[in-house]
């Protein structure tokens, strides 16, 4: 049932809430997008700066990993709790909510005097970006329901989501490189500001009818266990994975997120309804969602040290060397979601595209220390470009197809959390992956080491960086057998005419 106001318009035509609110459904997205874009960009962002801050605010190469980390760790586990609260206390709210903590948390941030202040910043950030994410998402859900426009729509989103890492190394180039480090986290308070005065003026206030109740045990069982697995990929990207914390950290989040699982089995208001999950295209749609952020994030972080350290590319030549692959993202995404996913179903465009990335990805196991950008690396970026677009807007889509409107915010905070502890995992493991081969490379060339140093640690680096590239080439390619095996063919089911509710 849809609760309704009528407003007049200029013409003097008297216009219901929900007929504005469709009205100006593309420029809702616009809003939507550039949340969306604060956040993940702003899990790339700052990596640039951090060289530039560390020098500013005196920190050691131990604490460095933390700016990174506070704001996965508080993201990651949070995800699903704000979900939950954008169902009960309103989408539109908790986006509102969302951006202003989020602008007012970068201000913190950019104003930093020590180390500590940074790091609570960006834990601060992660916690209001918990809250932002998962309303934008479940918002476009309601606010498209052709299944053509929705399709676009989704396109468009996904390609936000799947450039936003690559728009973050360019920006954090660009303003770290002419204007100074704190400007990367500075420069979300322009984009909140513009985000807050859209929200404002073009999203309606939408809430349930009736509102769900807060699953607690589940808030507090999750978030443990999504911050223990967090924390000890995190932990295992610097010590390792033999080291006592890493084991204990993982154990504990596997342990408790089984309690999770069981506590939404047996409660009759669960903070993640298992029915969510275990529908085989939602299902299958999440764990894209999951192994593209796992891929996706080794891209970003092998190939940035590659086109700096072997190219000598600058923090801004790096940011646009990316480029390429982010418009092949954004036509793929939104060619897939408007044309190809309405027709044939979610099945064999994710198949096909974790299988294209992977080929991508396989290209960039053939650098070396002389190859070079045009020849070597901008084949393999366009063709994962491709392959991560035809994938990723339509699992987005895909996980979030069918649900109610009562599921609607929890159901968009999984896909941004699978997102996120994919992108954890990928950083930690492909590290390991990539610190490991280094160790082996310099063992099996110990003479040419002690000969040669600064040659072959060159080859050295290299060398871990196309073995990342190796598994994560892998990971693309057992995605898209996932995909083919799990996914139901046929297309998506219709989301249920209940999921927008509009009060003045």
């Amino acid at each position: 049932m849809t609760t309704v106001s009528k407003e007049v318009d200029p013409q003097g035509v008297e216009e219901s809430a929900g007929d504005r609110h469709h009205r100006l459904r593309w420029v809702i997205l616009g809003v939507l997008g550039l949340a969306q874009l604060m956040v993940v960009l702003d899990a790339t962002i700052v990596n640039i700066a951090l060289p530039h801050a560390q020098e500013s605010l005196g920190f050691d190469n131990a604490d460095r990993q933390w700016i990174v980390t506070a704001y996965a760790l508080a993201f990651g586990s949070l995800l699903l709790l704000g979900g939950r609260l954008s169902d009960i206390f309103g989408r539109r709210n908790t986006l509102l909510i969302g951006l202003v903590g989020f602008a007012v948390m970068s201000a913190v941030g950019g104003a930093a005097v020590n180390f500590d202040m940074l790091v609570i910043a960006r834990a601060g950030q992660g916690v209001f970006g918990a809250l932002l994410a998962p309303a934008a998402l479940s918002l476009l859900t309601t606010s498209f329901v052709d299944p053509k426009e929705r399709g676009t729509a989704f396109g468009i989103f996904g390609a936000i989501a799947g450039g936003g890492g690559a728009i973050g190394l360019l920006l954090g180039g660009v303003l770290t490189e002419w204007a100074d480090w704190r400007w990367c986290l500075y420069v979300n308070l322009a984009i909140a500001a513009i985000a807050i005065v859209g929200a404002l003026l073009f999203i309606g206030s939408q809430k349930a009818q009736v509102r769900p109740r807060l699953d607690l045990p589940g808030v507090v069982t999750v978030s443990i266990a999504l911050f223990s697995i967090v924390y000890g990929f995190s932990n295992a990207e610097t010590n390792g994975w033999g080291d006592w914390a890493t084991i204990t950290w993982l154990i504990a989040g596997v342990v408790v997120l089984a309690v999770f699982v069981y506590l939404q089995s047996k409660t009759a208001h669960a903070l993640l309804p298992l029915r969510i999950v275990l529908d085989r295209t939602r299902g299958g749609s999440f764990l894209m969602v999951f192994i593209t952020g796992i891929g996706m994030f080794g891209i970003f972080l092998f190939l940035t040290y590659y086109l700096q350290q072997n190219l000598g590319f600058s923090p801004i030549s790096t940011g646009l060397a990316f480029l390429p692959m982010i418009g092949a993202l954004v036509v793929t995404a939104t060619l897939s979601t408007s044309i190809f996913l309405p027709r044939f179903g979610p099945r064999w465009l994710m198949t096909v595209g974790m299988l294209v990335a992977a080929g991508g990805m396989l290209l960039l196991t053939q650098l070396t220390e002389t190859s070079t950008y045009a020849a070597h690396i901008l084949p393999g970026l366009i063709i994962m470009g491709l392959g991560i677009g035809a994938s990723m807007a339509p699992a987005m889509q895909g996980a979030i197809s069918g649900v109610s409107a009562d599921d609607a915010g929890v159901a968009s905070a999984t896909v941004n959390t699978m997102q996120q502890v994919g992108g954890s995992v990928g950083t930690a493991l492909l590290s390991t992956i990539a610190s490991s081969a280094v160790t082996s490379y310099l063992t099996d060339h110990a003479s040419q080491m002690a000969s040669n140093p600064q040659y072959t640690g060159q080859l050295a680096a290299v060398h871990s960086y196309t073995t990342a590239f190796g598994w994560a080439a892998g990971i693309f390619a057992i995605g898209g057998i996932i995909a083919a095996v799990l996914i139901r063919s046929g297309k998506l089911p219709a989301t249920p005419e209940d999921a927008l509710v509009v009060h003045a």
